[in-house]
Formats: structure tokens, C-alpha cells, sequence
């Protein structure tokens, strides 16, 4: 998603791209903070929350813990906007365990 709307910038069509994710009655962004959010990316993250507020309904996973989140956007304000409208409303749950992927004594879980 962030990808697409970095090279919807260099041919105009930000706008229209943008609207493909903002449109939909829900949205799932998978594995939010994997890797570091680079260049426009937290202003367009951002972006995208701020046009579904209330608007449209989010899953956001990640194996980050909420207060990991906030650096992300690199900057206090944008990322307490942010997440001031993603916890607004919001059912947060938080997933304990091993993972489904590691079946029970195999390696990964040693």
C-alpha cells in the first residue's frame, strides 16, 4: 500500500490512489511496523487513518505492541494524531502465545 502511493506520487495520481484505500468499507493492513516507515510513508499512513476516521473500519496487525507504534511515525505529533483516531472506537487485542506457525515442539519454539 505505502509502495503504491510512493510511485502514485511521481505520476500524479496520488489522489486517485489514495481513494482505492480509503474507499472500501474496511481495510487490512498486515504486519504494520515490520519495517521501519520510510520517506512520505508515515504522512501518507497517516493520511489514510485520518480519511477512514469514522468513516471506515481498519484491522491493523502487527507484532509490535501499541506503545511501539508511536515512533514509527517519527514525529510526536503526527503519530499522536494518528493514534488518537486509530484507538478511538478501537478493539484492541492482543495475542499471547506461541505461534501457529512453530507447531508445538518443533525447533523454533526450543
Amino acid at each position: 500500500m505505502l509502495s503504491q502511493l510512493r510511485a502514485s506520487r511521481a505520476d500524479q495520481s496520488y489522489e486517485r490512489r489514495l481513494l482505492r484505500f480509503t474507499s472500501p468499507d474496511l481495510l487490512v493492513v498486515d504486519d504494520l511496523g515490520l519495517r521501519p516507515l520510510e520517506h512520505d510513508e508515515p504522512i501518507d499512513l497517516y493520511e489514510i487513518i485520518k480519511r477512514r476516521y469514522e468513516r471506515g473500519s481498519m484491522v491493523l496487525t502487527s507484532n509490535r505492541a501499541l506503545e511501539e507504534w508511536h515512533p514509527l511515525f517519527g514525529d510526536d505529533l503526527l503519530a499522536s494524531a494518528a493514534m488518537d483516531r486509530l484507538l478511538h472506537h478501537a478493539h484492541v487485542i492482543v495475542i499471547e502465545g506461541n505461534s501457529f506457525r512453530n507447531p508445538p515442539g518443533s525447533e523454533a519454539q526450543r
